[in-house]
């Protein structure tokens, strides 16, 4: 049985850390709170206006330089040549998003040059409440509500070559209330792959609570207080003694 995986997610808005609430930045915060050291990975996204600014490209070397767990980048990548960038600057996977939505060969063609494990898809998504087990696929940082099925499309870019899936929860975005689990059951099994989670974690309870009710992949957080100081070898602590396989 693969170990389970805490992952941390960074979002940088013209450079600067911010925590997110509902897709929208919260609250700033500086990177060297970050401890680099207990996570398993790093994903780092870009919701700036301006894409590919030099402030985020230096930051892509600094977290590439002074983390040794793989580094995930993302943030309006709309085809090769854009992940390209990243990779030079030390990116060792990319998380595409509304590119595959404007670019369908995308995820061919990156996936033909650097495999299928380098890339991962989020896939952004609101319940729909009218509807059980009914779920939105959203892009443009959330923004735009679509009328397609997010399960659907991510088959599709798992096929196209796709890696992993992030299923990133607007609804619990920042909320600190709890993972959604029916949701991540339903993923996964629609899902042959691995799956991440986003979206709602509050306390070392509910990551424990999405490792014992789901066969998830990983746990991600963007919430600043999980991953500063001892706090991540504190959660990994948690959960060990609760008999998950969880990386050292």
């Amino acid at each position: 049985m693969l170990k389970k995986r805490i992952i941390i997610c960074l979002t940088f808005l013209d450079g600067i850390l911010f925590r997110t609430k509902n897709f929208k930045p919260d609250y700033r915060y500086t990177k060297n709170f970050v401890d680099l050291w207990s996570i398993d990975e790093l994903i780092i996204i870009d919701i700036s206006k301006k894409k590919f600014s030099p402030r985020f490209l230096e930051l892509i070397s600094f977290f590439s330089k002074n983390c040794f767990v793989p580094l995930s980048v993302g943030g309006g990548i709309q085809n090769k040549k854009d992940a390209d960038l990243f990779f030079k600057h030390g990116a060792d996977k990319v998380l595409l998003g509304n590119g595959t939505f404007k670019n369908s060969n995308i995820t061919k063609e990156i996936s033909m040059k650097y495999g299928k494990q380098s890339i991962i898809q989020s896939l952004d998504i609101k319940k729909n409440l009218s509807s059980k087990n009914s779920f939105f696929l959203c892009t443009e940082s959330g923004d735009k509500q679509t009328n397609i099925d997010p399960f659907e499309f991510g088959q599709e870019v798992l096929k196209n070559g796709a890696g992993e899936i992030l299923i990133n929860n607007i609804d619990n975005d920042g909320s600190l209330l709890g993972f959604d689990i029916d949701l991540i059951k339903h993923a996964q099994n629609k899902f042959d792959c691995p799956i991440i989670a986003l979206g709602g974690a509050g306390n070392w309870n509910h990551f424990s609570d999405l490792f014992l009710k789901t066969d998830i992949s990983a746990a991600c957080t963007q919430n600043i207080f999980h991953f500063t100081e001892h706090s991540i070898l504190s959660l990994k602590g948690h959960l060990k003694n609760l008999e998950i396989n969880i990386r050292n």
